[in-house]
């Protein structure tokens, strides 16, 4: 989706402005090189589009982590997802026909501004552009195929991300960000980015301490406890439900859930 027009003259993606250098310092720059639409001329696209990594962090809330019996780890779990596999705000997240396992996962998304490689906590959030709502939405019965949870997290348009990247000036520390989720209004998940086992900072330096992180890459910081597969009864998303994402001083990720 054109956004931006940098010197170059050219429509570039958000992406491509944060690769070309758009930092949080000058973001507001261009606020006068937009043209304002109405709401209903666009389609609402990912926040990125197409991240060159979608990093995503497992078990990274107590709550969590004791609904699933998992133990305690020195270091954050890691997996990644697919760019195909997410979807925009109010756009359908599609429930495969493979299975009847589709769970909500409402998570906190961390975008980097940056390269970074081998970055010490303490530096951290100075490779953060911003963060995002983020939906790692889980087909459960194929991410417990085996011990990889790979085909899990990835069927096509089974995850949320947006509708804002919120620049990290706007947001303030990350520590102290409120997560919801809601399926069809109700409340199954509520907490607060201070129950992260691994916070921001100590995800960032592991991960970029075996991957170079690069601007425009995606951070999914973990989902807290309620997910529907340990409930009882259990509470899988269906078509026709409608699933919401909100992440205090960041926004409101909602999408419809339709057969896929």
């Amino acid at each position: 989706m054109p956004l931006l027009d940098l010197a170059s003259g050219e429509p570039v993606s958000l992406q491509d402005a944060i690769e070309r250098g758009l930092s949080v310092a000058n973001v507001g720059d261009f606020s006068d090189k937009r043209r304002s639409m109405a709401l209903s001329e666009i389609d609402i696209l990912p926040p990125i589009v197409h991240p060159r990594k979608i990093v995503c962090v497992g078990t990274n809330y107590e709550s969590h982590r004791v609904e699933t019996g998992r133990d305690i780890t020195a270091k954050p779990p890691i997996f990644l997802r697919t760019a195909e596999s997410l979807v925009a705000d109010g756009a359908p997240l599609l429930c495969p026909p493979e299975s009847t396992m589709f769970d909500f996962e409402g998570e906190i998304a961390v975008v980097m501004g940056r390269s970074a490689r081998r970055v010490p906590k303490e530096s951290a959030l100075d490779y953060v552009f911003g963060y995002s709502c983020f939906n790692d939405a889980s087909v459960r019965d194929w991410q417990r195929h085996t011990h990889q949870w790979t085909p899990g997290k990835n069927f096509d348009a089974t995850g949320g991300f947006g509708p804002y990247l919120v620049t990290k000036d706007e947001v303030g520390p990350p520590e102290d960000l409120h997560l919801t989720t809601r399926l069809n209004g109700q409340v199954v998940q509520d907490a607060n980015s201070q129950q992260m086992i691994f916070s921001v900072v100590e995800i960032i330096e592991y991960v970029s301490t075996f991957t170079t992180l690069r601007a425009g890459d995606v951070i999914a910081t973990g989902t807290p406890g309620g997910v529907g597969a340990l409930r009882d009864p259990p509470l899988f998303m269906k078509s026709g439900d409608h699933v919401e994402v909100e992440v205090s001083r960041v926004g409101l990720l909602s999408n419809p859930v339709m057969a896929g």
